[in-house]
């Protein structure tokens, strides 16, 4: 590996568990983790963040806004590998709850979903942009997120 791999770690419409989670690795997995990589976007980390020239992106939830649309057209853009993380981000559910409502439902909510610039139905990510790697759960499965990391950095290390 040349230098150090560039992460991205997105959160969007979801509980944010497995951000969580992936802070708490940080604390077991730094100091071997920050020989190789560089996070340069993670809002739990720090205030502001870039990107671009990201190689690995990971993403959390479901995307509900016109606004998630296009930044995770941009991540997307600008990602080598991009990985969807948990449940909303994989499958939708359960930030998509509201694409089951009833007609009535619908009608009820519609003043909020213009007020906020809500797409007509929150999306899983893969129904946005090309997605590479999947680590289902939510929270997201530790296990399967060790794997497919080291599987992306091999792949962006090569």
């Amino acid at each position: 590996m040349m230098g150090k791999v560039n992460v991205g770690w997105f959160s969007f419409s979801c509980c944010e568990d497995s951000t969580i989670l992936f802070t708490e690795l940080l604390n077991t997995k730094w100091d071997e983790w920050k020989k190789i990589i560089d996070i340069k976007h993670a809002r739990v980390l720090k205030k502001t963040g870039e990107i671009k020239n990201l190689d690995i992106s990971f993403v959390e939830g479901a995307i509900a806004t016109a606004k998630d649309f296009k930044k995770l057209k941009e991540i997307r853009k600008n990602s080598k590998i991009l990985v969807a993380i948990g449940a909303c981000a994989c499958e939708g559910m359960p930030s998509a709850q509201r694409n089951l409502f009833t007609k009535k439902q619908k009608n009820e909510i519609q003043q909020d979903v213009k007020k906020f610039k809500m797409l007509k139905e929150t999306l899983p990510l893969n129904k946005v942009v090309k997605v590479d790697e999947y680590v289902k759960g939510c929270p997201m499965d530790v296990d399967l997120f060790l794997k497919v990391f080291d599987k992306a950095l091999s792949e962006v290390g090569e």
